[in-house]
């Protein structure tokens, strides 16, 4: 709350007023300084109050909360509460999450309940979740008849025990899922064991989790596959991207979830019986023409497009969720093209993305947008900017910002001059896609950022900022006196281009060109392909590459991730906080890399400056000193490898360390977190609090289990 600092010099008498104005205010100044230090005792009054509450106590708060009613904290909590950075109060809300303190109490008076281990996973590990009892799909032999008479137990049990129904295809479709329901032998294996895992037992509870979360990508441009323009794809990028459920609030508190309360993947099956449950507006998906009214739900037709095989009848139009894929009749697609609003699965907040995103506390004099209602063109506004910080030079701090989701297809050339500090962003909740078309036939068509080296001398260099986009077809190029190149939030396409399986098709081409600049290059949650440093290795410093919290991939093996001319090495020096790097790290030198998996090899000229800390990388890698890294650390090169669900950029499971990665990687950060990208969801963390919460309120006799459903 803003104070008026000068309240207690307003409670003065008009004459004491009157006097000290007329000799220069010596009292207000003073009473000035006495009221800023009285702010202070207010404001930590105020705070003190309100870490009475665990709704409103700050984080480092909430464990002391949650030790009054006798909550369970995690080892490794004493150490994060000691500690006082970021990193420390981002595992603490890991270790103790304020929604697990807030419902102790309450949760122990509904303790042995399905509902409850599914809030549990929530609450504790922002986890959806669906609790199964498994007892309950054993199969039983029924008896006929019971003392001469039929018994009211053997009429509850006549569902179960049977024989499968062919014809009863969705069940089938759901079979050892999570919402499977028929029938099994008796499994006599534990859930919780370490050696194998059963399910199918009297008194076994399985906790299915789904780790990927859903992600919307609102009225957007599909993608035409074929030049009739009746086959599309969600996927502005062309390749197959498997639909997901925007989950429904559940009706009650007791209530145990379904396929609609979870982000699972759509089944065909589940999308053809329930297609009213998906499909519409504010639903998981919807097509939209050009007028932007939906299609109607009496025309969408659930269909397997395999191979584009199923051709849909006349009114028709043939929905695949499992693809991604949409088919039109022959000759009645829409001739203005086809918009779509869906939700994909991914790990974490990364790359561009219709997630929130930290607001920049940088606020220029003047937006220029870009999008339906104001400029067409990027290059329409740039040359805006440009005109209007020649008449006022307070407008060299300009933002392009793009109000839609939609594909923008030009060639650019942003030249920037001392001084200037450009920001091109995506508005909130909004991903939109620059497409950098092959223009010209005799030379690269790269987005370039030109520094032109007008300008006063003793101005800065111009710094660019890349928020929230996702740059596919070509490569950013960055040329001339350019200080400092910032991406955040980003995508730029590795290989620049998917085809329909997430293959790069042009595995060998950088995403980023460093050409004769002394740009500093800083990334953050972003993915992107190869950065290639193109200098003079004589005279200027190395160029500088910071990478935090993101993946740089090579897009394909043998291949280098940072590399300079003809993959010789990047006259540059590495830096990289928990990244996971696909592909070799040629550099000249390097700061600091931790906390990162760098699954290629990694060969640095100058090893007398910099440190490797708490790092998976290759044997042979040429680096700095090492500290704990693997698999030096644990001995045993041929076990402790990196293992990911997948390595292909457009995959739900793009990156992410695989359930049967060594421990070595998937708890080796420094703070026992896993390696890489997504170290700071914490993940090894969560589970170790889920399992301890579980023992807690799991019902007698019974064995939790935790189940990975992505």
């Amino acid at each position: 709350m803003t104070r008026n600092p000068d309240r207690l010099y307003d409670l003065l008498p008009a004459v004491h007023r009157r006097y000290d104005e007329e000799n220069a205010g010596p009292l207000r100044a003073l009473l000035g300084v006495i009221t800023e230090q009285a702010d202070l005792i207010d404001a930590d009054l105020d705070a003190l109050y309100e870490d009475w509450f665990v709704e409103t106590g700050q984080g480092w708060v909430v464990p002391y909360l949650g030790d009054l009613v006798g909550y369970r904290l995690l080892p490794g909590a004493d150490e994060a509460l000691a500690a006082d950075s970021a990193a420390a109060r981002r595992l603490l809300a890991a270790l103790a999450p304020r929604r697990d303190v807030a419902h102790t109490v309450g949760n122990r008076r509904r303790k042995g309940t399905l509902a409850l281990l599914e809030q549990l996973a929530m609450d504790i590990a922002q986890w959806p979740a669906r609790a199964v009892e498994y007892r309950r799909l054993l199969g039983v032999t029924q008896a006929v008849r019971l003392h001469g008479r039929d018994s009211r137990a053997d009429r509850r049990r006549l569902t179960r025990g049977r024989l499968t129904d062919l014809h009863r295809t969705d069940a089938l479709d759901r079979l050892d899922g999570p919402f499977d329901e028929l029938a099994h032998t008796v499994d006599v294996r534990r859930i919780d064991s370490a050696r194998g895992t059963g399910r199918y037992n009297i008194p076994e509870i399985g906790l299915h989790v789904w780790r990927l979360k859903p992600y919307s990508i609102t009225h957007a441009p599909a993608y035409c596959e074929d030049r009739a323009r009746t086959h599309f794809t969600f996927s502005v990028l062309g390749n197959d991207t498997p639909l997901i459920t925007k989950p429904e609030r559940e009706p009650s508190p007791a209530h145990v979830a379904d396929e609609t309360n979870v982000p699972a993947f759509i089944r065909r099956h589940a999308f053809a019986e329930r297609t009213a449950s998906y499909y519409g507006p504010g639903k998981s998906l919807c097509l939209y023409t050009a007028d932007g009214k939906p299609v109607p739900l009496t025309r969408i037709v659930p269909a397997d497009l395999s191979g584009w095989r199923y051709r849909p009848a006349r009114g028709q139009v043939a929905v695949d969720p499992v693809l991604g894929r949409i088919a039109f009749p022959s000759r009645q697609a829409p001739e203005d093209g086809v918009w779509a609003t869906y939700h994909y699965g991914f790990s974490a907040d990364l790359g561009g993305g219709e997630y929130p995103r930290p607001v920049d506390p940088f606020s220029p004099k003047k937006i220029y947008y870009v999008g339906p209602g104001h400029h067409e063109l990027i290059a329409d506004a740039i040359a805006q900017w440009r005109a209007d910080k020649a008449k006022d030079p307070a407008l060299r701090e300009g933002v392009v910002e793009f109000t839609d989701s939609g594909a923008y297809q030009e060639q650019l050339m942003i030249p920037l001059d001392r001084g200037d500090r450009l920001t091109l962003r995506a508005a909130k909740g909004t991903r939109p896609v620059l497409r950098l078309l092959d223009w010209s036939s005799n030379r690269p068509d790269a987005l370039r950022l030109v520094g032109t080296g007008e300008g006063a001398a003793d101005d800065p260099l111009p710094r660019v900022v890349f928020d929230g986009l996702l740059i596919t077809g070509r490569s950013v190029r960055v040329d001339g006196p350019i200080g400092q190149f910032v991406v955040r939030h980003c995508t730029l396409v590795p290989g620049w281009a998917l085809d329909e399986d997430c293959c790069p098709q042009h595995a060998e081409e950088a995403s980023i060109e460093l050409a004769d600049t002394p740009a500093c290059l800083q990334v953050e949650h972003s993915i992107l392909g190869t950065i290639l440093v193109n200098a003079d290795e004589v005279h200027p410093e190395p160029n500088r590459i910071w990478l935090s919290d993101s993946i740089l991939d090579a897009a394909g093996e043998c291949l280098a991730a940072v590399c300079g001319p003809g993959e010789g090495r990047a006259h540059a020096e590495f830096n990289a906080r928990r990244v996971t790097v696909f592909g070799a790290v040629l550099a000249h030198a390097t700061g600091l890399i931790e906390n990162s998996v760098l699954a290629g090899p990694v060969r640095i000229a100058r090893r007398q400056t910099g440190c490797v800390r708490f790092c998976w990388l290759p044997e042979g890698s040429r680096t700095p000193p090492r500290f704990h890294c693997e698999p030096e650390h644990s001995g045993d090169p041929a076990r402790v490898l990196p293992r990911f669900t997948s390595t292909r950029y457009g995959t739900p499971g793009y990156a992410q360390l695989a359930l049967y990665c060594p421990d070595e990687i998937r708890r080796g950060a420094e703070d026992s977190s896993e390696m890489g990208a997504f170290h700071d969801l914490f993940q090894p963390q969560r589970e170790d609090n889920l399992r301890l919460r579980l023992a807690e309120y799991t019902p007698a006799g019974s064995d939790a289990g935790i189940l990975f459903a992505t």
